[in-house]
């Protein structure tokens, strides 16, 4: 895909300053990047609406009271500390999540608001300064998520390549620590089922035009880490020719590029609450899921298979259990959720996946209760199960 085409005169000569040489640092492989990686998200903050917008809004513009989108899901303001706290725990990278299209002051040109900007800048050089890595990307940016059909396709992938032009542009001088991410989980709103092949075809040119947009700003872009997703996110949906690799720069082959994907996996352990106990040895205790230890390192297997032997880094964007608990057994089963968290980071590990735990700071007993860090509380660890576990599988390799 050309994608200079979807840009005017102006824009094409902004990407041919852009493209003049920068001194840089030697640039990882996504596989290099991702080695050993341990990473968090910050979960439910830059991704939110403005308040007074409907979430599932389409609309591209500048928001009423914009700026307060950060804290329009309940959570505080974000601050050097939070991070701080991230890193004090052990993790070593950040993915951050970020709506754009709140933040638009021409939805012509996918100029983003200076101040807001600004504010994800900010937030990313705090990381940087406690050498945290970063991956920032777009993230509920709905006109671009919720329509992937023919019918969308040259116009999101017009606004796609203006938007991470902007982006690209604002960070290209920036070090090899900062990854970018094109999307999240693209699908049909409230269909999380299997895609169509219209779909798939969709997603795969946002991967493409991401690819191509980023590289033609030059700079340290032209070898960054990219990392392009499954549809929906969904690993299933990427193999067996679901997920076209894109083609990177002449030189660049597939040595810069990672695949996302997200695993709450098993849903009906990690996310629905159907059964309370997972893994051989906690069967003895009750009903437990049908997907076991075995399940997930084959699995695994298969995506190295499909994915690492191709060159390409995998990125694990999301993962979580959340907190469900029942009859007296709590101890007990968070034990057995901490068992969970270290086999899966450490199995992830062995075979060079990145791992970003979702964290939405919400607590309590049912579906998504992932939080870990209490936001409100001076990021006390609240759910500690679960950061015993990730660490546990961190320091095994």
């Amino acid at each position: 895909m050309n994608t200079r085409r979807f840009l005017s005169v102006a824009q094409r000569s902004l990407l041919a300053v852009l493209l003049l040489p920068l001194t840089a640092a030697a640039q990882p492989t996504a596989k290099e990047w991702n080695k050993d990686v341990v990473g968090w998200n910050l979960g439910n903050q830059l991704e939110c609406s403005a308040p007074g917008q409907d979430a599932e809004s389409m609309a591209i513009t500048l928001a009423d009271n914009h700026m307060k989108a950060e804290t329009n899901w309940g959570n505080p303001t974000i601050t050097k500390k939070t991070i701080k706290a991230v890193k004090d725990a052990g993790f070593n990278a950040v993915r951050i999540p970020v709506r754009w299209q709140s933040h638009i002051t021409n939805p012509q040109a996918m100029s983003i608001d200076k101040a807001w900007m600004q504010r994800v800048r900010q937030i990313i050089d705090w990381c940087l300064a406690y050498d945290l890595k970063v991956i920032i990307n777009t993230h509920h940016d709905k006109w671009l998520e919720g329509r992937p059909t023919y019918q969308y396709k040259e116009e999101n992938n017009r606004r796609l390549a203006l938007l991470w032009m902007n982006i690209a542009s604002e960070f290209a001088a920036y070090d090899y620590r900062v990854a970018f991410a094109g999307t999240n989980e693209v699908h049909i709103r409230d269909n999380w089922g299997k895609p169509e092949q219209e779909n798939l075809d969709v997603q795969n040119s946002y991967n493409q035009t991401f690819i191509d947009v980023v590289r033609a700003t030059g700079g340290n872009n032209q070898k960054r880490h990219l990392i392009v997703q499954t549809y929906v996110c969904n690993p299933d949906f990427g193999l067996n020719g679901g997920f076209i690799i894109p083609t990177d720069t002449e030189g660049n082959g597939n040595r810069y590029m990672s695949v996302e994907f997200h695993y709450y996996t098993p849903w009906d352990y990690a996310g629905e609450c159907r059964y309370y106990w997972w893994g051989e040895p906690y069967k003895q205790y009750g009903e437990a899921s049908p997907s076991n230890e075995q399940t997930m390192t084959d699995f695994l297997d298969k995506l190295s298979a499909e994915w690492g032997a191709k060159g390409l880094g995998m990125v694990m964007g999301e993962w979580g259990v959340t907190d469900h608990t029942q009859g007296g057994h709590a101890d007990r089963q968070h034990e057995n959720a901490a068992y969970y968290c270290r086999l899966l980071v450490g199995e992830a590990l062995k075979r060079g996946i990145s791992t970003f735990v979702w964290d939405n700071n919400s607590f309590g007993n049912g579906q998504e209760q992932f939080g870990i860090f209490d936001r409100h509380h001076g990021m006390k660890v609240k759910n500690t199960w679960v950061l015993t576990g990730i660490m546990e599988g961190k320091n095994k390799q």
